[in-house]
């Protein structure tokens, strides 16, 4: 694919731009808050955009570099990477990204726009009702105590399938890790604070080698990703404040309702 000669974004006009600014600012807060923030940067360049899929994909991974550089930045600074258990499953999610990642880009080169919508609605919905029964059940609603503990039914096997898993659906949507990773090891048994740390890390070693597959077939609009780059991560810094200071759950609630109501939208096209 081409390199573009001018990029979308001087295109979309004011309304477009402050569209896109505040759901990069939303984006951001979800991702560092309760994990599964990071689809509406890629539902945001989907429906404001007329990107084809791969320019969708390719110009959102770059902006989960710089969220999940500030995302662990943010955990290491509050102790969660401290925690032997916490490093590992972060090292093997990040491991497993090298051969999800080059899957999902594939996937990614083979689906029509209309496809790729349809996708996206689909996989939206399910984070939604994910996140809805995670909260439901009362996951991630752990005491300071148990914040850093292991949890027993996460082997070394099921974090590097999460891994494997995360990595292909990030690469093909232009998603961070955080996204999936955490309502996956929520689910799990893995506490909040400790799946948002190893999210955080995963994101940014599969967003970087996203960015390479993406960079190689020319399908990022780099002053695109600039631009929502900057609010993202303004907004990660936020959420991870959030995170710390009050429960997620009404927060998480609030996430789930919108990427459920949003889910039909997208699959219909964004029409």
């Amino acid at each position: 694919m081409a390199l573009l000669t001018h990029s979308a974004l001087f295109a979309l006009g004011l309304a477009g731009t402050t569209k896109l600014l505040l759901i990069s600012l939303v984006a951001g807060i979800g991702i560092s808050a309760v994990g599964p923030g990071g689809v509406f940067m890629t539902i945001g360049l989907y429906a404001v955009t007329p990107l084809s899929p791969a320019l969708v994909a390719g110009t959102a991974i770059v902006t989960h570099i710089g969220t999940g550089l500030v995302g662990t930045a943010a955990y290491v600074r509050s102790g969660q990477f401290r925690r032997r258990a916490t490093r590992r499953m972060a090292a093997i999610l990040c491991g497993t990204a090298f051969l999800g990642i080059p899957a999902g880009i594939w996937i990614n080169a083979h689906v029509s726009r209309l496809g790729f919508g349809l996708l996206l609605g689909l996989l939206t919905a399910a984070i939604g009702a994910l996140v809805f029964y995670r909260q439901w059940r009362g996951d991630g609603e752990t005491s300071r105590a148990e914040e850093g503990a292991a949890s027993p039914a996460l082997t070394d096997t099921k974090a590097a399938l999460i891994g494997l898993s995360v990595a292909a659906a990030g690469a093909l949507f232009g998603i961070g890790g955080p996204m999936l990773c955490v309502p996956l090891l929520v689910a799990f048994g893995v506490p909040m604070l400790p799946a948002l740390a190893a999210a955080q890390a995963q994101s940014v070693v599969g967003s970087g080698l996203g960015t390479i597959g993406y960079a190689a077939q020319g399908a990022i609009d780099w002053p695109m990703a600039v631009f929502i780059a900057i609010p993202q991560m303004l907004g990660v810094v936020i959420g991870w404040k959030i995170a710390h200071a009050v429960p997620a759950r009404a927060l998480a609630f609030a996430l789930a309702s919108a990427l459920i109501g949003l889910a039909p939208y997208l699959a219909l096209g964004g029409s």
